[in-house]
């Protein structure tokens, strides 16, 4: 379902404020989102998903059962639904370290806490103040 126009101002303005309060973590939280992946990791993704769905089919013509179960066609599921995470989350291991980086950073841990509640403050103040006029 759509957003309002008030929903979106309201949204844009949030946004605006989390950019203008703290930048460094609204770049944070939005280079981490889903689904943004590079091609060749979309590409890496959809061969491993094929991969797993040979094995999925293949474990049904195989047909080796292991307790009474199709083991192969499981394996080919489990390769699948890993393609699927790896195209959703995506991200190589630098990207990570950086990540990990930024947030291990000891002396700025306590000093990020004051402006957090302080922005929360002021957000959860200016939605009372608009549910006040309506």
């Amino acid at each position: 379902m759509p957003l309002s126009e008030h929903e979106q101002r309201m949204l844009e303005q949030i946004e605006s404020a989390l950019y203008a309060e703290d930048p460094k973590f609204a770049s944070n939280v939005k280079r981490r989102r889903l689904g943004k992946t590079n091609g060749r990791r979309r590409l890496q993704a959809v061969a491993v998903f094929v991969l797993g769905l040979v094995l999925l089919i293949g474990g049904l013509i195989v047909d080796v059962h292991i307790g009474g179960f199709p083991i192969i066609s499981l394996v080919g599921f489990l390769v699948m639904f890993g393609a699927g995470l790896l195209a959703l989350w995506g991200g190589g291991s630098a990207e990570r370290a950086a990540a990990k980086g930024g947030a291990a950073s000891g002396g700025k841990a306590p000093r990020a806490a004051g402006p957090k509640r302080k922005f929360t403050e002021r957000m959860e103040e200016r939605f009372n103040r608009r549910f006040e006029q309506e």
